[in-house]
């Protein structure tokens, strides 16, 4: 499972980064896998209101956004916002990040496309703030709740902090650490019994992909599902993308990666192939399945849609077994 930071102060020692670089670690300690995103060290233009997510569903701006954010927060199992107060709201620069998920809030609620990581995901946030006026969070209250809406995530809560202002106040403070075991305690119960189970496929441009989006949509509660390829493709296959559409599940952001990057931090419980005799590594203890699933690429949208079906079918049958 994979928690993601997204850091929004422009200081490099403040206060922000040490709470959720303490969150990361007690993350870690859980087992999970983490990645920080620095808004200010990222390439986000600015939303331009080009409306094109509202009619298209997709931004026209080409920026670490779309190669980068999007498919993190697709990945997501867990979200972290983490910001100081400036003038009651986030960072300028995290800002413009949630404003750019405008594009994700566009595909569930214009285009009626619903993200497989939705029903399980969970967002937290973290913030500091130097004053100690009772409203001094509201505002980003609320701005969290509407961007953890947009990302597909339920907001679960949050640790603020008031009179902080000085580098190293927070590591002075005297409950903030162990706010943050409880908190991620908290956070990952609902992840604890899940079992791994890899997908592969040759390139995890398709029927790996179809599995790991229908486990996740259909049993992310019980499932850690992910995927990778023996020889990965450049981007996911955009058939499949349109035939899993058409069950109203978004496969757009999707990135291939390798078999070895998926298993990297986490031995899976379960491998399952699709049948085109790829090279799995051996897994110890690790049960192995293969499903013998037709290779898609380069046939019509019948013969994808066919697919589609039998891995559905596949899938259901598994999570009813699990």
């Amino acid at each position: 499972m994979l928690v993601l930071g997204l850091q929004g102060s422009p200081r490099k020692k403040g206060n922000t980064p040490f709470l959720l670089s303490a969150f990361m670690k007690e993350a870690e300690k859980e087992g999970a896998r983490t990645h920080i995103v620095e808004a200010c060290k990222k390439n986000i233009v600015p939303c331009k209101e080009y409306t094109t997510c509202e009619k298209k569903g997709f931004c026209p701006i080409k920026d670490d956004m779309k190669y980068e954010i999007y498919p993190l927060l697709r990945e997501a199992d867990i979200i972290v916002l983490a910001t100081p107060v400036f003038f009651y709201n986030v960072t300028a620069q995290l800002k413009s990040l949630i404003d750019r998920t405008q594009t994700l809030w566009a595909r569930k609620y214009r285009l009626n496309l619903t993200d497989p990581g939705r029903k399980t995901r969970r967002g937290f946030m973290l913030a500091v703030g130097a004053t100690k006026g009772k409203n001094l969070f509201e505002g980003l209250h609320l701005t969290a709740k509407y961007f953890f809406d947009a990302a597909g995530a339920s907001y679960e809560g949050s640790l603020t902090y008031r009179g902080i202002e000085k580098q190293g106040d927070m590591e002075k403070h005297l409950t903030a650490l162990q706010d943050i075991r409880s908190a991620v305690n908290e956070l990952m119960i609902p992840f604890a019994d899940r079992k791994k189970i890899l997908f592969v496929c040759r390139e995890n441009a398709c029927r790996s992909q179809m599995a790991s989006g229908f486990a996740r949509y259909f049993g992310g509660d019980k499932i850690d599902a992910v995927s990778g390829g023996s020889s990965p493709a450049e981007k996911v296959n955009a058939l499949m993308v349109q035939a899993m559409a058409e069950k109203g599940i978004d496969m757009e952001f999707r990135t291939p990666g390798s078999i070895e990057a998926a298993i990297e931090n986490q031995s899976p419980d379960m491998i399952i192939t699709m049948g085109c005799g790829e090279e799995c590594p051996m897994v110890p203890g690790a049960k192995r399945a293969d499903w013998d699933m037709p290779d898609p690429a380069g046939k019509d949208i019948a013969f994808m849609r066919h697919v589609r079906d039998e891995i559905e079918k596949k899938v259901t049958a598994l999570i009813n077994e699990l």
